[in-house]
């Protein structure tokens, strides 16, 4: 259990890892893959430190959005 992360389903039919690969690409955003069992059914992300903003969460909220 880690407050500062939030372990997100990946919707059924979505490839986990091209989503995660253009969130990086288009945006800078980096999000986490799921571990073991949960390997291609979560993303994990973190939003920690000076980083913590609404601003920012909002922004990876429409990233995420734009790539679905």
């Amino acid at each position: 259990r880690l407050v500062s992360l939030n372990a997100v389903k990946v919707p059924e039919g979505v490839d986990e890892k091209a989503v995660r690969a253009q969130l990086l690409s288009a945006h800078g955003i980096e999000i986490g893959a799921g571990l073991g069992p949960l390997a291609g059914r979560i993303w994990r992300i973190g939003l920690m430190g000076s980083g913590a903003t609404a601003d920012n969460a909002d922004r990876v909220v429409a990233a995420l959005k734009e790539a679905l």
